[in-house]
């Protein structure tokens, strides 16, 4: 049972295993992408539904374009399908959807039903659902450091660089509403790395690694792992 006085604020996903689910069952990766995208959709659903106030989701990193065209290519059109689809129940959940990464790129289709997401969910109060998409945790950081060096050179900085500076020019906390660090980060597939994924903001996060392959990854599965999560004693470095 979970305990709303220890609820953490902000759950980030790596969601790993679409493609291993896939070949298990002798399918396509795209196959498994998909069932990866209704897994994530009862997981938006399921923490919403919990009360909780940040989920952030590994959706494409700026690695993934290595991939093949085709998988590339599929992966953005179940984006498409996935927000086409869910944007009204989203909507009537009240959760505001944000975007963490530099989408610019993407292709137009996916950029268009991203920007209307975005729109249509902005004045929503609800759980805040951040999508990092063409996202990478060093490009991140290189991204605020040059808004700062830009700053300092046009003399709207003066003196030291502090953590605070650095946070607020980061895509948590650039246009997102200073969204806080993540207090949780699971990666399911039993891979046990951060793979690029928000390194800035995870300096003092509780992981959890699940050998869970994310298609089968369920809302009972995810409230397990946020109950593991309130049994532990944070202490941030202090002792």
């Amino acid at each position: 049972m979970l305990d709303k006085e220890r609820m953490p604020r902000h759950v980030a996903i790596i969601m790993d295993g679409n493609g291993r689910w896939a070949k298990k069952k002798g399918l396509s990766r795209l196959k498994g992408h998909h069932a990866g995208m209704e897994a994530m959709k009862e997981i938006v659903r399921c923490s919403s539904d919990i009360g909780l106030e940040y989920l952030t989701v590994y959706a494409f990193s700026t690695e993934n374009w290595k991939r093949s065209v085709e998988e590339v290519s599929g992966i953005f059109r179940l984006l498409v399908k996935f927000v086409d689809l869910d944007l009204d129940e989203m909507h009537e959940q009240n959760v505001r959807v944000k975007a963490f990464g530099d989408y610019s790129g993407i292709p137009a289709a996916s950029r268009r039903s991203m920007d209307e997401t975005l729109e249509r969910t902005k004045d929503n109060t609800g759980l805040q659902f951040n999508i990092a998409l063409n996202y990478g945790g060093r490009d991140d950081i290189i991204r605020a450091v040059n808004q700062i060096a830009e700053e300092v050179r046009t003399g709207g900085i003066e003196g030291e660089i502090t953590e605070e500076m650095i946070s607020s020019r980061l895509y948590s906390g650039d246009v997102n509403g200073n969204v806080p660090d993540p207090d949780l980060i699971i990666r399911t597939s039993g891979e046990q790395r951060l793979s690029n994924f928000l390194l800035w903001q995870c300096a003092y996060s509780e992981f959890v690694f699940t050998d869970v392959l994310w298609p089968d990854f369920t809302p009972e599965i995810f409230m397990e792992l946020i109950e593991e999560y309130q049994n532990r004693d944070r202490r941030f470095g202090g002792r």
